[in-house]
């Protein structure tokens, strides 16, 4: 009914257009009632930072696709059984991190000429370009222990949480703190030719 006029209106009533974000408890629920199409919107939101934490753990982008889509099937197969103790993002996290850690468990130390080492440790990268400071702290990231490694990535690239930190790695915010200054303190050592 037309408000002025008193007559039923003719002309539909005008459409609202929202923009729907799902969040991601919905599609973790969709997808573990089979909806593929909830679970590639999981792909699109997680996957790039699933794939950044991955490479950065593994300093190799060949390994990291391999994690991460080994990841995205553990968690297809898994996801009808995740309860929502955690927060999605950190049940993908975990998975992808477990993931990590099989792949460099399958994979042997290669033996390293000591006099090849020696030299590229003498030249190391030049300081000049900022390319040079990315190598240098990848570099500086792979010698860093695996869980110190671990910690600074998610904290410093993925801003999680120390609570988050600490479910990802089934350890505690406390452990998480710990790890996180010995990181930063060795990358600081580390890079101190970069200041």
């Amino acid at each position: 009914m037309n408000t002025i006029t008193g007559s039923p209106r003719d002309d539909p009533p005008p459409r609202l257009v929202e923009s729907v974000v799902t969040s991601d408890d919905t599609l973790r629920r969709a997808a573990a009632l089979g909806d593929t199409n909830a679970f590639a919107e999981i792909l699109q939101r997680h996957g790039p930072s699933m794939f950044r934490y991955a490479r950065r753990l593994l300093n190799d982008r060949g390994d990291a696709e391999e994690v991460v889509q080994d990841a995205f099937i553990a968690a297809w197969q898994a996801i009808p059984d995740f309860r929502g103790d955690s927060s999605l993002r950190t049940w993908l996290f975990t998975i992808t991190g477990r993931k990590a850690i099989d792949l460099l468990r399958k994979k042997r130390p290669v033996p390293v000429d000591n006099d090849a080492f020696t030299s590229l440790a003498a030249t190391g990268p030049d300081p000049g370009t900022h390319a040079g400071l990315l190598e240098a702290l990848d570099a500086a990231l792979a010698e860093l222990p695996y869980l110190q490694r671990a910690v600074w990535l998610l904290r410093e690239i993925e801003q999680m949480s120390y609570a988050e930190i600490a479910t990802t790695l089934h350890t505690t915010p406390t452990v998480v703190r710990g790890q996180l200054a010995r990181g930063r303190a060795a990358l600081k050592e580390r890079l101190k030719d970069w200041r």
